[in-house]
């Protein structure tokens, strides 16, 4: 007689065989070889190139640690997911619990209580929105913006701005500003491009009458260049008397990163029709995106029954994610992130701000909140003039890829370059640091700028390099 039980015994028997820290142990060595042969090969030819190329083993909070315990001070939280930092006990026990639960998660047909939760939580955080739709990523968040839009407009042609990242699937790249992300994935879907804060542009666009909406980013990713005060304010009036709505993506500047909830609120009394969100709202555990908005966009996308599923994501609203963007806005909502990201965010600014003056080719320091872009500008003097007009010849960001270098390989801070082709380098530290990861951050930036201004050294002969390769690769 077969053993009821054995099947049970069987699957325990062959889950217990999978030892995942023994792969790790074993394989995890091999990880460029892997990246090289088997996914993106350019991934890891870049990391080597510049030095990248190191072999963290763990991380806590807005630290990495490599096998030998050196412990990497963490600036780009991910491109701003890790909003309170990785492995964050909270969330995590959260994700702990929900998977313990045995929950009949994405049954389909049934109406579960966490996204309800969830979406309630958020929602108190954007007075006059009143309806969550949850994907996964922030594109996912922008295509559902996009597809609203033009659903509750009757019209087609979306506005975005010059320099704009919102995401790389074919709705989002049609209105990313980037060229570099278009070439080779046309035909897009027709979009027109403005400049950040050109109210005339706007208005010569919305005249033409086929304008469903503007996608803008508060402060956008990409040279950290922000909309100028009660821009967004005045663009809504605009494109609501040519029946347009205003799209606010915030996948990298919501969930408190700019000392605001969202960044849009700095600007008093205004309300997107719609808003995106993503990164940060993750925990850092479980992928999710959050397309806010008003009610009546909603009722227009799911006019009836027979629309109920005109727009879904397998895995949008699964438990376990909903489970982390719960745990996140407790944390967030119980700790002050938000008051912690504006009073750090304001002291970090005023400590590379008054730097400006002391060094020459750094020529602007910007941002709100732990959303912060230090660009760097051509040297008055003729001896660093030289070196400037070598690297500029060869590319443009070449300067900003030399301070960023030093800053991992001699200090252990990870930062990037703000965008191709730009001289800026771009600050989306964890919302949880302090004053001491701020002291760290500006010793180690004062010590690399004092010997790039002596004009050789190390940092030249780095940059010697960088120039050789940029050539190279022409």
């Amino acid at each position: 007689m077969t053993d009821p039980a054995a099947p049970e015994e069987r699957t325990s028997t062959m889950s217990d065989a999978f030892d995942l820290a023994a792969l790790l142990a074993q394989r995890g060595a091999e990880r460029y070889e892997l990246h090289a042969k088997y996914l993106n090969p350019q991934l890891p030819r870049m990391l080597h190139t510049i030095g990248f190329d190191k072999y963290y083993e763990r991380a806590e909070g807005p630290y990495f640690y490599d096998a030998e315990g050196n412990e990497y001070l963490d600036m780009l939280a991910g491109f701003g997911i890790f909003g309170l930092g990785r492995h964050h006990p909270v969330v995590r026990e959260a994700v702990k619990q929900v998977m313990d639960l045995d929950l009949p998660d994405l049954t389909r047909f049934e109406c579960p209580p966490l996204p309800g939760l969830l979406a309630e939580r958020l929602l108190s955080h954007a007075p006059g929105l009143e309806r969550v739709f949850f994907g996964n990523s922030g594109t996912e968040a922008v295509e559902t913006a996009l597809k609203f839009a033009r659903c509750a407009s009757g019209k087609k042609r979306v506005l975005y701005c010059d320099h704009a990242f919102h995401g790389l699937t074919i709705g989002s790249l049609s209105v990313n500003g980037e060229d570099g992300f278009r070439k080779g994935f046309g035909p897009l879907i027709p979009d027109t491009a403005i400049p950040l804060g050109d109210l005339g542009a706007l208005k010569r666009e919305l005249r033409k009458g086929d304008v469903a909406a503007l996608i803008v980013e508060p402060i956008q990713g990409k040279g950290v260049n922000a909309a100028p005060d009660g821009w967004l304010g005045a663009a809504q009036a605009l494109l609501h008397e040519h029946k347009a709505l205003l799209i606010c993506d915030e996948v990298q500047t919501g969930i408190g990163r700019t000392g605001d909830f969202f960044a849009y609120q700095h600007e008093p009394g205004l309300v997107p029709d719609l808003v995106c969100a993503a990164k940060a709202l993750s925990g850092g555990y479980v992928p999710v995106g959050a397309t806010l908005g008003k009610s009546w966009i909603f009722e227009k996308v799911y006019s009836s029954m027979d629309r109920v599923l005109v727009h879904s994501a397998s895995f949008g609203s699964n438990a376990q994610a909903m489970a982390a963007g719960l745990a996140t806005l407790h944390v967030m909502e119980q700790d002050g992130v938000v008051d912690n990201a504006r009073r750090v965010g304001d002291l970090f600014r005023e400590r590379l701000a008054a730097l400006v003056d002391r060094y020459e080719m750094l020529a602007e320091v910007r941002g709100r909140g732990l959303m912060i872009g230090i660009e760097f500008g051509r040297p008055k003097s003729l001896k660093l003039r030289t070196g400037w007009t070598a690297l500029q010849a060869a590319r443009k960001g070449l300067f900003a890829q030399m301070v960023v270098v030093p800053l991992l390989q001699r200090h252990r801070i990870l930062t990037q370059v703000s965008g191709d082709h730009l001289e800026v380098i771009k600050l989306i530290p964890p919302l949880i640091i302090t004053e001491k990861e701020v002291d760290r951050f500006v010793d180690a930036f004062t010590e690399i700028m004092d010997e790039a201004h002596k004009g050789s050294g190390l940092m030249w002969d780095f940059g010697k390099t960088l120039v050789k390769g940029a050539v190279g690769s022409h």
